[in-house]
This record gives structure tokens, C-alpha cells and sequence, in this order.
């Protein structure tokens, strides 16, 4: 894993990778970018052996480059590196072509653990999700409400349970109230649910926000 490169809009968590990566002597280069148009730019002009790529990013989410990342660099390893829960993400980020999923929360040795683990080949999950994941194989159970959504939905759901008004998920996102509108409006309807207490209520239920 000699260039690895990270896709993280916050400063501050860029900065505290890069002292991990900078802390195991195993990496030669380390670059970082802002946002997914920024990175799908710096892919076209450099490799890279690993990307950490960050799922809540200004404008297109983490998931939704992630399918560009894979087209213009298909050998490039992923380790999606997020605040969101497995249960909400990991899944659909290793259907789309990611070859991990780690939260931000963990020791920074579980980080170096999980890209040695994709850099070489492999894929990289938690044994909470291994386990979880190995429980639907085995039961043929139907779908929960929010495996509907689209990953924008799901990312917008999510931030309503968080306390976030649709001007502030607007914002952070970079669309339009009208667009977050529209949005909130599929959740309900494809969850068949009445408001936004019941949506809380479920992704809390649910272990979608922590």
C-alpha cells in the first residue's frame, strides 16, 4: 500500500488519518481531497494502491461516487471510512464495489488492520457484521422498510433521526430544501409511515443513528 489517498470534507479527521497512515511506517504518500468530484479529478491524473473514502460528502455521497471511483480506477482497493452505522451502509457500499467498511470510531490499529486487509486483497468487515451477515444468509427473512430507500434517502432519514431540520440537511448536502423536500417525502411513503416521529422512533428501534 505505498499511495493511498483520502476523501474526507473534514479537516480535522484528514489530518488524524494521515498520523496514523504517517505512524505505521507502511505508507510512502498520502493525499487527500475534500469532496467526490475532487477526487474523481485526481483520479484521472495519479494512481493509488488504497482509497478511504468517507460516505457524507458535499453534493453526490460517498456510495454514489464510489461506482465513478470503480469505473475510472478499477483496480483501486476501497475502505469506506464513516460516522454511520453497518447496519446502514456496509452493505449497500460492498454491493456497489467497496472492499471494506470501517467507523470512525475504532482504534487506529483496527484501521491499519482493515487497509493491509484490502491493499492485499481481501475484504474488510467487522465479526459484528460478519456475524450479521452470515444470520440473513441463513434466514430467508423478508426486507426491513429503510433496505427500500435509495442511498440518498437512507442518508437523508438518517440525519432527520439525528435532530437535523430539512434547511440544515439542505445545507450539508448541498441541494436544494425543495430537492431534501422531495426526498422526505419518498421515506414516508415507501416506509409507509405518517411523520417524522415515527421515522425516529424506527431508526433508533433499528440502530440507524447511534
Amino acid at each position: 500500500m505505498n499511495r493511498i489517498i483520502i476523501a474526507d470534507d473534514h479537516p480535522i479527521i484528514r489530518e488524524g488519518v494521515k498520523k496514523i497512515l504517517e505512524k505505521s511506517g507502511s505508507v510512502n504518500s498520502i493525499e487527500e481531497v475534500d469532496s467526490g468530484e475532487a477526487l474523481l479529478e485526481r483520479l484521472t491524473q495519479q494512481t493509488y494502491d488504497v482509497l478511504l473514502l468517507d460516505i457524507s460528502l458535499p453534493g453526490r455521497n460517498g456510495i454514489e461516487i464510489l461506482a465513478d471511483v470503480k469505473h475510472i480506477a478499477p483496480s483501486l482497493k476501497v475502505l469506506m471510512v464513516s460516522t454511520y452505522a453497518e447496519d446502514q451502509y456496509a452493505m449497500r457500499a460492498l454491493k456497489v464495489g467497496a472492499d471494506g467498511y470501517i467507523m470512525k470510531n475504532k482504534a487506529p490499529q483496527e484501521l491499519m488492520n482493515a487497509i493491509r486487509k484490502v491493499s492485499s486483497g481481501g475484504k474488510y468487515v467487522s465479526p459484528s457484521l460478519a456475524e450479521n451477515l452470515a444470520s440473513k444468509l441463513s434466514h430467508d427473512s423478508d426486507s426491513m422498510p429503510h433496505e427500500l430507500l435509495s442511498d440518498r434517502e437512507l442518508q437523508v432519514l438518517c440525519m432527520i433521526a439525528e435532530g437535523n431540520s430539512l434547511r440544515e440537511i439542505a445545507e450539508a448536502l448541498c441541494l436544494s430544501k425543495n430537492t431534501v423536500s422531495t426526498y422526505h417525502s419518498r421515506i414516508l411513503e415507501k416506509m409507509e409511515m405518517k411523520n417524522d416521529a415515527e421515522l425516529i422512533h424506527y431508526a433508533i428501534k433499528n440502530n440507524l443513528v447511534e
